[in-house]
C-alpha cells in the first residue's frame, strides 16, 4: 500500500505551478481578444462594415461599434 505524506513544501509547488497556468491561460485570452480587436479595428479603417467583421472576428456588435469611437 501507498502513503502520501502531506508535505507543505509540495502543496505550496503545486499551488505556485496551477496560478502560473491559470495566468498563462489568461494572458493567452487576453492576446487574443487584443489581437481580434486590432483586426477589427484595421477592418473598420478599410471601410468594411460591421456585419462583416463579426463574422471575421467573432466579436459581438456592441463591441466592434465601441472600437469604431
Amino acid at each position: 500500500m501507498l502513503l502520501n505524506e502531506w508535505n507543505w513544501d509540495d502543496y505550496v509547488a503545486v499551488q505556485r505551478e496551477e496560478a502560473l497556468e491559470e495566468g498563462l491561460e489568461k494572458g493567452l485570452k487576453k492576446g487574443r481578444e487584443e489581437g481580434l480587436e486590432k483586426t477589427a479595428r484595421n477592418a473598420l479603417t478599410e471601410g468594411l462594415p460591421i456585419e462583416i467583421i463579426r463574422k471575421i472576428t467573432g466579436l459581438d456588435t456592441e463591441t466592434i461599434q465601441r472600437l469604431s469611437r
